[in-house]
């Protein structure tokens, strides 16, 4: 488990040292995300039971923490979780995207974008080109084929029903293809959490894509790398699909979303 940082060790201008003290306890909760009894949660703050005590009565009075009736256990109070919603509010999933697919299109090689659901179905909103991108129609407001991209395929396998059918007949196919023709691949992608395609829409041009959910486990956007068939591979195994799905697992947590 990772240890938590001592207050000492983050730096910039200077506070106030008790408040720091006591926040963690907070980050402790926040790190577990359960109740912890008191001597579990001293040990994972770094202070005594004792001296975690009278932090815990003032977090309570304020709302930060509660007590639960039985057990006694510690957890985050109301206050705590409101200020999480407030913050998850003012999360804008694009904006968090974006830094994203540059450090990946700087990391691997490949073209990075960022795709969100729109009323006629994936849409790139974000471009982040590598130092020798792939010349192919990738600009902002470009809309992927369902079936025939990997962005497409992701949306497909993570979004409900009843927003893929609409968008699949905007290509002439209909609830038979959804099921008969791609059901199996559509299963396979939410097992990986990854969606793969090659030469689909341009031949010698491959991708990869990986979901980003919120808190509620709707996905929101997918990150896609893009490149050269000869070069991206398309294994969920190989290093491109690994930084790729960790990028979109790390957002995802930024957003509220917890693995069922």
């Amino acid at each position: 488990m990772d240890s938590l940082p001592a207050p000492a060790e983050r730096g910039g201008p200077r506070g106030i040292q008790s408040i720091e003290v006591g926040g963690q306890l907070l980050i402790a909760l926040a790190h577990h995300g359960r109740p912890l009894a008191l001597k579990d949660l001293a040990r994972e703050a770094g202070m005594p039971p004792a001296k975690a005590h009278p932090y815990l009565v003032s977090f309570i009075k304020l709302g930060l923490v509660e007590q639960e009736a039985e057990g006694g256990r510690y957890g985050l109070g109301p206050l705590a979780l409101q200020l999480g919603l407030i913050s998850l509010q003012q999360y804008d999933p694009v904006r968090l995207a974006t830094p994203r697919i540059e450090a990946l299109a700087a990391q691997l090689g490949h073209t990075a974008a960022i795709a969100v659901w729109g009323n006629r179905g994936p849409t790139i909103v974000r471009v982040a080109e590598a130092a020798s991108p792939v010349h192919i129609s990738m600009r902002h407001g470009t809309v992927m084929s369902l079936p025939g991209t990997a962005s497409g395929r992701l949306f497909a396998a993570f979004r409900p029903r009843d927003q893929v059918l609409p968008v699949l007949a905007l290509e002439k196919l209909g609830a038979d293809y959804l099921d008969q023709q791609l059901g199996p691949q559509l299963s396979q992608i939410r097992q990986q959490g990854l969606a793969s395609a090659r030469d689909a829409v341009v031949d010698g041009v491959s991708a990869l894509a990986a979901p980003v959910f919120d808190e509620q486990g709707s996905m929101v956007l997918s990150l896609t790398l893009i490149g050269p068939s000869g070069s991206l591979d398309l294994s969920p195994l190989g290093s491109e699909a690994q930084a790729l799905m960790r990028g979109g697992a790390e957002l995802s947590r930024q957003l509220g979303w917890r693995p069922v």
